[in-house]
């Protein structure tokens, strides 16, 4: 598929590697920075979505989408691993859960961009039977954007190609393929955000850290096992 991602937040939390290591699948180890453990709560848009080879349709082609996610190992490679994704199309919902076994779930979902470059954003998790979750707030880019470092904790968050699920007892591994992020320092707003606690995990006082990217184009490739 290709796909581009836009106005994203990245608000990442240092969290301490027992309250993930069980919500993990077995399969999949979890990768720390500096001896933590991260959790991610990252908001954006999807816009042009489509197969390869072929057109967007208007009623799936562009959605807000909203996922909760830490990051892991498999075999030695680096990816990520959804907790869970909001996202504001009920068809796109159906298909990521059936074809890409995601937890997808039904949201209410809005986005502004406000003066002064404030993204103002939220979700309010509509799916039945789903625990209650919701996110508001605004946030915003701040400085030039720039390519992080490898080895530095930016790097480490965002620079993930490839992501891990699990069905049926079996682990699948999805491939995505985008240039390097181009990433801007953020600040945020956030005036309500139960993502996590819909998850039983429980964020630190301390602030997150925050990064923003204005867009990226990206290809992602059909699961296979891992």
């Amino acid at each position: 598929m290709r796909q581009r991602w836009y106005n994203l937040l990245f608000a990442h939390w240092r969290m301490d590697p027992a309250a993930l290591r069980g919500a993990i699948p077995p399969g999949l180890e979890l990768d720390t920075f500096d001896g933590s453990a991260w959790l991610g709560v990252v908001p954006f848009g999807m816009s042009g979505i489509c197969l390869r080879h072929t057109v967007p349709l208007p009623w799936i082609s562009r959605f807000l989408e909203l996922n909760v996610r830490t990051y892991v190992l498999a075999g030695g490679r680096p990816g990520v691993y959804f907790f869970s994704l909001d996202a504001a199309n009920p068809l796109a919902v159906r298909v990521a859960r059936t074809w890409f076994k995601l937890p997808y779930f039904d949201a209410a979902m809005s986005m502004r961009e406000a003066p002064g470059g404030w993204i103002e954003y939220e979700s309010r998790r509509t799916h039945r039977g789903a625990p209650p979750a919701s996110f508001r707030g605004r946030y915003r880019g701040v400085g030039e954007p720039r390519r992080s470092q490898a080895g530095s904790l930016a790097y480490f968050l965002t620079e993930r190609y490839c992501l891990y699920t699990a069905a049926h007892g079996a682990l699948y591994r999805g491939d995505i393929y985008h240039d390097p992020w181009a990433l801007q320092a953020a600040e945020a707003e956030i005036q309500e955000n139960t993502m996590a606690a819909a998850q039983g995990f429980t964020l630190p006082p301390e602030p997150p850290v925050l990064h923003f990217a204005p867009s990226i184009d990206t290809i992602e490739w059909a699961l296979r096992k891992a």
